[in-house]
């Protein structure tokens, strides 16, 4: 286990390298489960708890970690089974998101894996609307499931996704009506969330569940011989996706001449720990943390006015 805790609190300083690391855990029973190491700051033995009354059931205390206050959430009453009853025996995982912290309740933390996201694929068809998968793999012929941790966060403290009154003036909606976006992003509640802010905003909005599938209608559209900006105004792009990544769709993008001056921005709850050089290496027009809907509106308030 030292060693397991070693490589976490090392590979947590490594972003940019276009590859998926996998901390791997079971929560109760045999599945594995996966989530990216990027997010996580650290495992430990589960803390003692302190107790909040009248928190979320899936909380389980609060624990104070590094001289701060952070709140554990059971991951097997977040995914809708049963909740770990051994906590003298379980372990936290400490994650960032969305520029905030919060540790998760695990039965057992086994080993960091080093993936390609090719080798990472969409939940299989027929896991239900409820799912809480973003991803699965295989690894040593078993499956892992990657759990979709914004729509957990999302559930158990609900974010505000409004656009703040008199941030967008009625000139600037009109004009979004006239121009459209495609977003991409693997999880389920990210892209809810987003579509409701831009269409609030007042553009159309096209969505893609990953990299690839974006990348293949976008080099439709160019194999047709049409411009990219007469069809979107401009991509939104998660980071982290399976089969393609942000990066990698950003990169293939850029090397592609019938695609230049398309505009991208990437976005992503790697907020702690992003690496802006990256960004700036793969040719992104920008980069905006996960998930304020003022400042996406914002950013494509400026394009639309820009257009």
């Amino acid at each position: 286990m030292a060693g397991v805790l070693d490589a976490v609190n090392q590979r947590t300083q490594l972003v940019g390298a276009n590859r998926l690391e996998l901390l791997l855990f079971r929560v109760n029973g045999r599945q594995v489960y996966g989530i990216n190491v990027f997010k996580v700051k650290e495992v430990l033995q589960c803390p003692k708890l302190t107790v909040l009354p009248g928190s979320n059931p899936v909380v389980r205390g609060v624990a104070h970690i590094r001289s701060g206050t952070i709140p554990i959430m059971d991951m097997g009453l977040a995914t809708g089974n049963a909740g770990l009853s051994d906590l003298n025996n379980a372990f936290v995982i400490i994650t960032e998101y969305n520029g905030k912290t919060q540790g998760f309740l695990v039965g057992g933390v086994e080993r960091i894996i080093n993936m390609n996201w090719e080798e990472i694929h969409p939940p299989p068809r027929g896991t239900g609307k409820e799912h809480y998968l973003t991803a699965v793999t295989q690894v040593d012929k078993q499956m892992v499931e990657i759990i979709d941790v914004e729509k957990i966060l999302a559930e158990v403290s609900p974010i505000n996704e409004e656009i703040s009154a008199g941030l967008i003036s009625e000139e600037v909606h009109q004009r979004a009506k006239a121009h459209r976006v495609l977003i991409v992003d693997d999880s389920k509640i990210a892209r809810k969330q987003i579509t409701r802010c831009l269409e609030n905003l007042g553009v159309e909005v096209v969505s893609m569940n990953d990299g690839r599938q974006a990348w293949e209608h976008l080099y439709e559209i160019a194999e047709r011989g049409e411009r990219l900006q007469d069809v979107y105004m401009m991509m939104v792009s998660d980071i982290e996706m399976p089969e393609m990544d942000g990066y990698t769709l950003t990169t293939r993008i850029r090397a592609d001449s019938r695609m230049a001056g398309f505009h991208v921005v990437l976005h992503s709850s790697l907020s702690g720990v992003f690496n802006k050089a990256m960004v700036e290496k793969v040719g992104a027009d920008d980069f905006i943390a996960k998930f304020d809907p003022d400042v996406l509106a914002g950013q494509v308030a400026m394009r639309v006015q820009s257009c």
